[in-house]
């Protein structure tokens, strides 16, 4: 298993909706800035909006077990081999996040216990 870099690419606000939808004062994500970058695997990262993880995790995953070695989805979505374009799934403020595949070898960070 490798290690998958997720950067945060842009950070979005929809104006828009936020007037009819939002809380008073709503903004841009407040836990993620432009230019963040992590490093994940099986597990989120440190640091890393819960929900955001929800949204992007499933391309993590596959990065990390060797999908980047082809394109995602017969080749009619990213061009780039070993790269996901994701975003969490906050309608008002979405962030969206660039997860490249690494040759980082990835290792649990705990001892499973066997029975």
């Amino acid at each position: 298993m490798k290690k998958v870099k997720i950067t945060v690419l842009k950070t979005t606000f929809d104006e828009e909706l936020a007037r009819e939808y939002g809380a008073e004062g709503l903004g841009a994500c407040p836990m993620l800035k432009e230019g963040q970058t992590f490093y994940a695997d099986y597990a989120k990262p440190e640091g890393f909006c819960d929900e955001a993880w929800k949204a992007v995790y499933q391309y993590a995953f596959a990065l990390a077990h060797g999908a980047g070695e082809g394109l995602f989805y017969y080749g009619d979505w990213i061009r780039k081999p070993g790269v996901a374009i994701c975003s969490c799934n906050d309608g008002l403020r979405p962030v969206i996040f660039k997860l490249e595949a690494t040759e980082e070898e990835s290792h649990i960070g705990y001892e499973p216990i066997i029975r």
